[in-house]
Order: structure tokens, then sequence, then C-alpha cells
């Protein structure tokens, strides 16, 4: 049995906006998916303490005002979110995220933002993961697929139904399904034990940004860089949180 017959979670955010180190949480949700059904699903709607940009909130349906009225501190968002991947990674359970360096980074940014302790941390110092990214994967395994790489068009390559877009359950959910889907059809990723499709991820991520960085600069922007670092971005100096 490969790892995607095994139980897996599925974790996104949405967010103020697409920049990881400086964007906040809005939605969040960790679900925990057997035999690609959920069977645990958690949610949060966070008060990010800043404006959502109404880009964003077109996006996925939160205004600043609801947010404000409905939503809980993000710093207690954030820590609850950690802890319940932490709580999977202890298990054994691979997260799975698509576009996995952002939404990770960004709940990372978020972690150090306000003080607390980094998924490291509470991981006892062991590396962040096993992590499972669909869209890193994907653009791999299928490298000269042309079209769009959104979770919407990949879940539409893959046969895979993704009700609500942009809403953090059904990402999260439809992040899973897709994962499976990648691993039936290509038996050579359902082979790797998490920890080596892990690893393999951190490889393909940072082959696929040198090829983007140089096609940048190719293209007209010298000095284009493109972090090759997965599943986790570099994050700021911590500072003194502000609650």
């Amino acid at each position: 049995m490969g790892w995607h017959e095994e139980p897996l979670v599925g974790f996104d955010l949405e967010t103020t906006g697409t920049e990881p180190l400086e964007a906040r949480i809005v939605t969040a949700a960790v679900i925990g998916v057997e035999g690609g059904e959920p069977v645990r699903h958690r949610a949060w709607l966070a008060d990010p303490g800043i404006r959502i940009p109404a880009q964003a909130s077109a996006i996925h349906g939160i205004s600043s005002e609801r947010a404000a009225a409905e939503g809980r501190p993000v710093r207690e968002v954030a820590d609850e979110i950690a802890d319940a991947l932490v709580g999977y990674w202890r298990q054994g359970v691979p997260v799975v995220a698509y576009n996995a360096a952002f939404d990770l980074t960004l709940l990372s940014a978020e972690l150090r933002r306000h003080g607390l302790p980094s998924l490291a941390e509470r991981l006892g110092g062991a590396g962040t993961g096993p992590v499972i990214d669909p869209y890193t994967i994907d653009r791999a395994v299928d490298r000269y697929r042309k079209g769009k790489r959104t979770l919407e068009a990949v879940c539409g390559e893959y046969g895979v139904v993704l009700d609500g877009a942009h809403e953090a359950g059904a990402d999260a959910l439809a992040a899973v399904r897709v994962a499976r889907a990648i691993a039936a059809r290509h038996p050579e990723v359902a082979a790797l034990a998490p920890g080596e499709l892990h690893d393999r991820q951190i490889d393909w991520y940072a082959q696929w940004a040198e090829n983007f960085q140089s096609f940048l600069r190719k293209k007209g922007d010298p000095e284009a860089v493109v972090d090759p670092r997965w599943p986790l971005r570099a994050l700021a100096p911590r500072v003194p949180s502000a609650s």
C-alpha cells in the first residue's frame, strides 16, 4: 500500500495577499482524510489585525468587517493551526498542501510575528514534514504539459471535483485528492515513502526555481531572484510580540 492510500491531512490558508512573508491569515482548514474522504475537519476564521484588501476579499469572500466581528485573534489561530499540523506529523501523517511553500511559509511568518514557537521548535528541533505538495509534484512529473497549474486547473487534469474554490476546507480536501490522483497515475511517485518524496520535492522545487529565475532574467529582469527553498522560505528575524 502506497502513501496515497494511507491517512493524509489537507491544509490550506486563505489570506490577505500573495506575499507569504507579509500577508496574514484570514481563514484556514486542516482536514484529516482517509480513503479520499474527510474524517476530521478543523476550520478557523481569524481577525488578521489589518485591513483585508478588496481584491483578496473578492477571492475568498471574507471582508475586513466580518473578520473583525467574527474572527478570533490571528495569534491564537496561528498557534492552534501549528499545533494541529505538528500533532499529525508526530503521528507520522503527511501534510498535503497545494503550493506548500506559500502556506507553510506564511504560517511560519505569523508564528514569528507573534513570538510563538516555530514548527521546528514544536517538533523538538526536527525538520518540518513530511509535506506533500501536489503543485510541486505535478510540475516535476508532467513538466511539459501546457496550461495553468492552479488548483482548479490541476483538479480538472486529474478528474478531481473542486466544490467551492478558495474556501479553505474545499481547497484542502481537493489538494489531498489531487495528490492521491497524481500517485495513482505515476507509480514512481506512489512507490516513494513519504520522507523520500519530501526530499525529492526539495530537489524538484529547487530545480524549478533555478529554471524560472533563469527565464525571468532572460526576459529582461537581470536581478530576478526566485527562492529555491521548500517547503519553508527564509523568515525575517523574530521580533517581540505586540500582543
